[in-house]
């Protein structure tokens, strides 16, 4: 089987020199996609491991007696989803800043490539009806929630398609319980807290996590809120994506104390290594666990990295250097770390992997496709949906003879 599927990538990647035959059928280039499903259909995925067991580096822990385990368990059904998830996250990056390049994204754009482990490590946590609200590098959040590629991009695009239909762009998407995106830096911290009150003052199981990074985590308003938490006892994880720059300015340059974890005093805090998918999902496992038992809040602190500048607006290299980037991405990439452990343990191999990057690939392209066809919302629209459920009224447009509709 092995040797099989060896002749067939040989095949595919039109390395063979001459027709091969596999199994008394005769294969040349042009055919080999097609034999390639065909064999990926039959392949006995008896001889793949169905779990194995992984050391994860230690978390920091404060004000905790208990720390999340050294050990986690990945099942290979869990392995291949996070894989696709983590590269679609990737390639819709990376396909934004192309389109971005081309002027056809425009305004406020900020990526998540590098980080991807936070937000797929972070779902793989929580349950659906659990709450998230973040900043505005919130893309691979929005796909988490359940948005797909195509709103994603169309809303970056300002299609009508888009998630918030064409008006909020990279900054401002939405999905059910989750709440952006938000634009404030560090105001989303306190709205978070707000969901949280809801969720105990309603006798719901449910949790929040409030997002900021550390360009936001000096700021008044987060330690307020840490203070109404701690008194209420809120469900609330606060969770630190410490991407080691603040806009332009490192962190050791902004902050007295890179401690983040610790900066709830009393609140009990976690260090995550935020480039490793399992080390993510076993904290915030512990993280949801701690909140859920009525024990208030908690607060993680994912260290983390993003490869492209803060914004599209910023190259990213005045105030670090090409070979820092390069040696973040060829020790500590999210995504192959996890490849590397699924192929060293048998959980998957390269053909399997390199299907799945067909097919990523595929995707983002029909729904960047779809991004730059779409139509944009009709200037008639300007005024819906600005309350969510109310009876239509008027609102007055740049003089007071223009009336939009406002429609839910």
């Amino acid at each position: 089987m092995q040797k099989m599927l060896s002749i067939l990538s040989r095949v595919l990647q039109g390395s063979a020199q001459k027709p091969v035959t596999v199994f008394g059928f005769l294969l040349v280039k042009g055919a080999a996609s097609e034999a390639v499903r065909v064999m990926v259909a039959s392949r006995n995925y008896a001889d793949f491991a169905s779990e194995a067991t992984f050391d994860i580096k230690k978390c920091d822990v404060h004000k905790l007696e208990e720390a999340p385990p050294t050990t986690a368990v990945l099942t290979r059904e869990q392995g291949l989803q996070y894989y696709r998830t983590m590269q679609t996250i990737r390639r819709m990056e990376l396909k934004s800043d192309q389109l971005y390049k081309q002027k056809i994204i425009r305004g406020f754009c900020h990526l998540y490539d590098g980080q991807e482990a936070c937000c797929v490590g972070l779902e793989a946590s929580i349950n659906l009806t659990d709450h998230l609200i973040t900043a505005y590098r919130a893309h691979g959040y929005t796909y988490t929630r359940g948005v797909s590629v195509k709103e994603i991009l169309s809303e970056l695009t300002g299609r009508r398609s888009g998630c918030a239909k064409g008006k909020g762009g990279s900054m401002h998407m939405y999905a059910t319980n989750f709440y952006g995106g938000n634009g404030i830096v560090g105001a989303q911290v306190p709205l978070g807290a707000g969901i949280a009150l809801a969720c105990k003052y309603f006798g719901k199981d449910e949790i929040c996590l409030s997002l900021y990074g550390d360009g936001a985590a000096n700021q008044g308003q987060i330690f307020e809120t840490y203070n109404m938490a701690a008194l209420w006892k809120l469900p609330c994880i606060f969770i630190c994506e410490n991407n080691r720059y603040g806009m332009g300015t490192s962190v050791e340059r902004a902050a007295a104390s890179t401690d983040y974890y610790k900066r709830g005093d009393y609140i009990p805090g976690l260090r995550v290594d935020g480039m490793d998918v399992l080390c993510v999902r076993e904290a915030t496992k512990f993280a949801a666990d701690h909140c859920r038992s009525g024990k208030g809040p908690i607060l993680m602190e994912l260290q983390t990295y993003r490869y492209h500048g803060h914004s599209m607006s910023d190259p990213g290299v005045s105030y670090r250097t090409r070979e820092e980037i390069q040696e973040v991405r060829s020790k500590s990439d999210p995504i192959t770390l996890l490849k590397d452990r699924m192929l060293n343990n048998n959980l998957s191999n390269v053909e399997e992997l390199k299907e799945i990057d067909v097919e990523v690939r595929k995707e983002i392209e029909e729904a960047a496709q779809f991004a730059t066809t779409d139509p944009e919302p009709p200037l008639e629209e300007l005024a819906y949906h600005i309350y969510s459920d109310e009876p239509s009224f008027e609102i007055r447009g740049a003089n007071p003879w223009i009336k939009y509709k406002s429609v839910s």
